[in-house]
């Protein structure tokens, strides 16, 4: 035998294909196929089965974009196949290329049970093991005709993305449609050659473990009659026996497998298709457990199992069962997988409680583990959220796809703003789509950078998306690596049995400070400007909502909405999902979003207003409703009053053109441009723009990046730049107080107003822009005249500096970064905050002064707009809104109340008189972020709240009602046992907070 492992491999893969794989089915004969196409949207499952299907042949096309088609199969087995296994081969026209992004199908019996999923690599339904011969066979299917979206040329732009445009041409071919005895033995012989091919390719050349494998294999395949496969199946696996018993290395890498589907709540796909992703992949992997005794399945993302128990009650029982057995297993503790940089600090901790509360209240399950695989980075803030909620663990697997750093760990403690450790574990194997190939057991083992100190890892197996998940030939591969020389050791467990043994192995793993950020997909920190805005606007009218139905629930016995603000809030935390808030999802989804945001906005502006004018009551008296955190204009924080406005502001024409305004605490130059040339602090009697520089300069950069059109900006985006500096008019407004600017550039218009208002220290832009560019990066400019290293941006529950240096790659690679409401930049004594209604995107460089001073210039860029064509090729086009406000001579105290400003306006009401707040806090730093009853229905009274200038605080918190008992609770308003009783005196209560430190209080009334 030459000993040539090249030779032995390429004889191996055709003996595989075109043989011995083959003669897995040796025998088949056809089903006879008809169809029935639903003439809309999807129809109910019995609706489906009572429909009168037409004959339909193998190779006809079928399927329109978006499509569902009910496929009736019928035929018997012969009587000749007595004995013997046979199943169902049902191809609907697959690529096997791609699992998870075309079409699907879901079979059912006549009864209306459900079998299984179809999809590209799983096309098989058993129907009997052995058969008795002439037994009638009778399948539906219900088949999705969704579209290719993410073809092989990924980044072409497609109007299949939208069901209004996607046309009516059918998709698919349909294929293979029999019934095929299924060979036991052959099939085995492909896993056994599969896994030896697939080990011996990973092993080092000269070792002896490879030459073994190399002359096994070559024995196999010349005990393979080629001419008789079936025949000598047998024969060849037993010259496999001794190579696969040979038992691994006692120092061999330890893999953990967990069945696994990530299915995304929404992207190349609609929410509705979602549902039937979902119930496609776990009626698969309800099967797979009852063939498979050693296979365990996660699964994450409550929502997807509420939608299960909502849309498929038949698959839920069977899930529920899988459930009880303790092998189908609840996985994260979120109610989706959402992003985590954007969304707020409150729609952050409700992630938790609604996805933790769900799992308790169906299957009495707690989750110790976030389960984030995919999520485009982390917001420092996290790690006291998930111990918050109850939670001690994370795993995810993203920030492998950093493009400059590799991250230095693969087990680490991870600790956030406040000190937060958390456990956490990056699967080295590198992807959440396992398929037990060889290559990616190896890969796991050599990649795993903890050796020497661990030896644990987690491999998330099967395919996502729709592809169906963990398949009967990943668990025969995971069998034979069980115990194998020269492979790593695969074991089926939950991810809490992971968990345990990691850090069991590990008690003192290397700690990772500050945001986990990924160097890639930074552009979704912008795209789809409306949806990000309606996330924002709904987290805020939800607090609104919360605060006053809760305060004239106590007041005045207002009927508090649970229910309402139940499904609003999980409404909201859906659409928080990684791929819809970052705007990296079909024209469907971002069309629907936009329209539920509509919904929502007008639902909770009705309970807000309800409530207010409970409050308010009969009378003629202005009143101002403050739902801020923070008093302003003699109002109070969640109160309400008449406020009070001191001084002036004055409008003046400027010395070369263009206007100044003048309040007596700013004084702001708007030259003939519109650009603000000055910002002046009188009180400091200090300049807050660079000189020579001008703030409010929209800039536009061409934006093409390398790959993932809507998710990433690369940084030569900034090589080319236009300054939009022209403009058609510079106007006094009406009011006394502002200028109206207007430009034009390429397609596109911008209508900007920057006003002053009379007692504030905030230039306050309103820009308008009716958007009509095509692969574009819109940024608005702030060069300030700051000298900082760092800077500060808000993230949930405090806030996260950045160095504005490039000293080293991690650092330059942060060239896009997200903050909520604020940007704060701050020399001793003095700083300035560029705050903001709904943008997240956003850069701050440092450049030499060029008027011959010392000294550096330090800008802050807003991100605004962009406009991708991939996968939505119409995103952003039309126009959008967004308030922003330039806040000179700002500490971070000023930075967090202006923040909050911005985002909460006042809402004006008559009534009787003032509204005393629910509950008050008397220390600036201490932000209350919730005022709710308690979920439970008690009547309890919940607030949220947490230190927000990073420092120590004591405070007292004061209720507006008599209080029975105060205890410090978890988010899921449970007691914390560790944390002792509040110190109280009556109604007041001491406060004693670390930097950033995240506390629930609930207050049972007198």
């Amino acid at each position: 035998m030459h000993d040539d492992r090249s030779l032995v491999e390429a004889r191996l893969k055709r003996v595989l294909d075109e043989r011995i794989r083959p003669a897995v089915y040796p025998e088949s004969v056809p089903l006879q196929v008809a169809v029935w196409h639903a003439p809309g949207e999807p129809v109910p499952v019995a609706e489906g089965l009572a429909a009168a299907p037409q004959p339909i042949e193998v190779g006809a096309r079928w399927g329109v974009p978006w499509g569902t088609s009910w496929f009736r199969v019928t035929g018997t087995v012969p009587e000749e196949w007595a004995g013997k296994t046979v199943e169902a081969l049902l191809d609907l026209g697959f690529d096997e290329n791609m699992p998870g992004f075309q079409c699907e199908g879901l079979v059912y019996r006549p009864d209306g049970t459900p079998v299984k999923g179809l999809n590209p690599r799983n096309q098989w339904v058993r129907i009997g093991a052995p058969v008795t011969g002439g037994e009638e066979v009778c399948l539906h299917i219900e088949a999705a005709s969704n579209p290719v979206i993410l073809d092989y040329h990924p980044f072409l732009p497609t109007q299949l993305g939208d069901k209004e445009t996607a046309g009516s041409e059918p998709q698919y071919t349909l294929a293979r449609m029999d019934l095929a005895v299924f060979d036991e033995t052959v099939w085995q012989l492909v896993m056994d050659l599969e896994v030896l091919g697939e080990l011996m390719a990973e092993l080092p050349v000269d070792s002896q473990r490879r030459h073994e494998i190399l002359r096994a294999i070559d024995r196999a395949l010349d005990a393979v009659d080629l001419q008789d496969v079936n025949g000598t199946a047998a024969r060849a696996r037993s010259c496999l026996t001794d190579v696969l018993a040979a038992p691994a290395v006692p120092s061999a890498h330890r893999i953990s497998a967990v069945g696994h589907a990530h299915i995304d709540s929404a992207w190349l796909w609609p929410l509705r298709e979602t549902v039937r992703k979902v119930a496609r992949t776990t009626s698969n992997m309800t099967a797979l457990l009852e063939d498979e005794p050693d296979f365990v399945f996660a699964m994450s993302q409550a929502q997807q199992w509420a939608w299960i128990k909502e849309h498929r009650p038949e698959v839920w029982a069977r899930v529920k069962k899988a459930v009880a057995d303790g092998r189908f297993v609840p996985a994260g503790g979120m109610w989706v997988e959402s992003d985590t940089n954007m969304p707020g600090s409150e729609a952050m901790a409700r992630q938790f409680v609604h996805g933790k509360r769900f799992f308790l209240d169906e299957f009495g399950i707690e989750n110790d583990e976030a389960w984030l695989p995919d999520t485009f980075g982390f917001a420092a803030g996290l790690p006291q959220i998930i111990k918050a909620a109850g939670s001690k663990r994370l795993l995810t697997q993203k920030i492998s796809w950093s493009q400059t750093n590799k991250f230095p760990h693969h087990t680490f403690q991870w600790e956030g703003i406040d000190g937060t450790r958390i456990f956490t574990h990056f699967p080295p194997v590198d992807t959440y789509n396992c398929s037990m190939k060889g290559s990616e057991i190896a890969h796991a083992a050599r990649n795993f950078k903890d050796k020497g100190v661990a030896r644990h890892s987690l491999a998330p197996t099967g395919w996502g998306d729709g592809g169906g998940g963990t398949t009967r030939e990943m668990v025969a591969k995971a069998a034979r690596m069980r115990d194998l020389e020269g492979s790593a050791r695969v074991t089926w467990e939950t991810p809490s049995a992971f968990f345990d043994k990691a850090e069991a192995e590990y008690p003192e793993p290397p700690v990772w400070v500050g945001e986990l950020y990924l160097e890639l997909h930074r552009a979704t920190l912008t795209s789809q400007a409306q949806t990000k805005q309606g996330n924002r606007r709904s987290e805020h009218l939800l607090r609104e909502a919360e605060l006053w139905a809760a305060t004239a629930a106590v007041r005045t016995g207002f009927p508090y909405p649970y229910e309402e603000l139940d499904r609003i809030w999980k409404t909201v935390l859906l659409h928080q999902f990684h791929d819809i808030l970052p705007g990296s999802s079909i024209a469907w989804v971002h069309r629907e979003a936009r329209e539920t945001y509509r919904r929502i906005a007008r639902e909770l502006n009705g309970i807000i207003e309800a409530a207010q004018r409970a409050l308010a009551g009969e009378g003629a008296t202005p009143l101002v409703f403050n739902a801020a955190p923070h008093p302003r204009s003699g109002v109070p924080a969640g109160g309400a009053a008449t406020a009070r406005t001191e001084g002036r502001t004055m409008l003046t024409a400027r010395e070369g053109g263009g206007h100044v305004l003048d309040n007596g605490l700013l004084r702001v130059e708007i030259d003939a441009r519109g650009l603000v040339v000055s910002a002046y602090d009188i009180e400091a009697d200090r300049e807050t723009i660079a000189p020579g520089r001008a703030a409010n300069l929209l800039q536009l950069h061409p934006d093409f990046p390398n790959m993932w059109d809507a998710w990433d900006v690369d940084e030569f985006y900034r090589h080319t730049v236009t300054d939009l500096t022209d403009a058609e008019s510079v106007t006094p407004g009406e009011d006394g107080a502002s200028v109206r600017v207007v430009r034009a550039f390429g397609s596109s218009r911008v209508t900007q107003v920057l006003s002053l208002a009379a007692g504030e220290r905030r230039l306050v832009l309103d820009t308008e822009v009716d958007w009509h560019e095509t692969e574009k990066f819109l940024k608005l400019a702030f060069p300030l005249d700051v000298h900082a290293e760092r800077y500060a941006s808000e993230t949930q529950f405090g806030h996260v500096h950045r160095p504005t240096h490039t000293n080293t790659s991690w650092e330059a690679a942060k060239f896009e970064a997200c903050n909520h409401r604020f940007v704060h930049l701050e020399e001793p004594g003095w700083g300035v905050a560029v705050v903001n209604d709904s943008t997240y995107g956003h850069d701050v460089t440092r450049t030499v002064r060029t008027d011959g001073d010392q000294g550096t210039t330090t800008t802050v860029r807003v991100s605004l707009l962009r406009a991708p064509r991939f996968p939505d090729p119409e995103t952003d086009q039309g126009v959008h809104r967004f308030r922003h406000a330039l806040v000179p001579g700002a500490g971070i105290a000023d930075a967090v109340r202006e923040g909050w400003r911005i985002n909460v306006p006042e809402r004006q009401v008559t009534g009787a008189g003032e509204v005393a707040p629910l509950v008050t806090v008397d220390h600036d730093a201490v932000v209350v972020t919730a005022v709710k009853l308690a979920d439970d229905g008690s009547g309890d009274v919940v607030v949220r709240f947490h230190e927000a200038h990073g420092g120590r605080a004591r405070a007292t918190l004061t209720a507006g009602f008599d209080v029975a008992d105060a205890t410090v609770t978890d988010l899921l308003e449970r007691p914390l046992a560790d944390a002792g009783a509040p110190e109280r005196d009556g109604d007041r209560i001491a406060l004693r907070l670390r930097p950033f430190e995240l506390v629930t209080l609930r207050l049972r009334r007198a």
